[in-house]
């Protein structure tokens, strides 16, 4: 299931709500018709911006670092098991 795109001016008006009116993140996510997790992700993102934390992008892109990583380890994985296979067969062939 593909994600709703809200305009930017919608999240700030949602986050708004919770940080600067008090609202909690249940009740803001049944006022303005969002799950209680974006409205979460979004306060969320909104107080590390305004703490000046650039530490959460920093770990996304190494958690994608880790991913491509194991992903080419599982591909190296394929490849040295199948060149193992095929020096057995060699093997036997003297």
């Amino acid at each position: 299931m593909a994600g709703k795109n809200y305009s930017e001016e919608f999240k700030d008006e949602v986050v708004k709500a919770v940080l600067d009116e008090r609202s909690t993140i249940g009740q803001a996510a049944k006022d303005f018709g969002v799950s209680r997790e974006t409205v979460r992700n979004w306060v969320t993102r909104e107080k590390r911006r305004r703490s000046g934390n650039t530490e959460p992008a920093r770990d996304a892109a190494e958690r994608a670092r880790v991913r491509e990583m194991e992903r080419r380890i599982a591909e190296l994985e394929q490849e040295n098991a199948f060149l193992n296979i095929c020096a057995a067969f060699f093997a036997r062939e003297r």
